[in-house]
C-alpha cells in the first residue's frame, strides 16, 4: 500500500521543479499561472517527468493542457496520489 502524500510535500517538490526551470521564487504561489511563471511547454513535459519519478503517477499531455495555475498543477497530482 501507497504512503500518503501530504499536499504541503507534493506543493514544495512543484515548487523546487518550477524554481529549475527560471521562475521567479517570488512570484511562486497556488494561483499563480504558469504564463506569469513563463513556464513553457518544454517546461511542462519536464514537469511531468518530475512527477511521474517523485510520485510514480502518470501524467498525460492531455493533464498539462487542462492545467493553468500552479494549484492545479499541485491538485492533479494530489488527486492521482491519494
Amino acid at each position: 500500500m501507497a504512503t500518503p502524500v501530504a499536499p504541503a510535500q507534493i506543493e514544495t517538490t512543484i515548487f523546487e521543479a518550477l524554481k529549475t526551470f527560471g521562475a521567479d521564487p517570488a512570484a511562486l504561489r497556488r494561483d499563480a499561472t504558469l504564463e506569469e511563471l513563463e513556464v513553457d511547454s518544454l517546461d511542462l513535459v519536464e514537469l511531468a517527468q518530475v512527477i511521474e519519478d517523485e510520485y510514480k503517477v502518470e501524467v498525460t499531455s492531455q493533464d498539462v493542457q487542462n492545467v493553468s495555475t500552479v494549484g492545479d498543477v499541485i491538485d492533479l497530482v494530489a488527486a492521482r496520489v491519494s
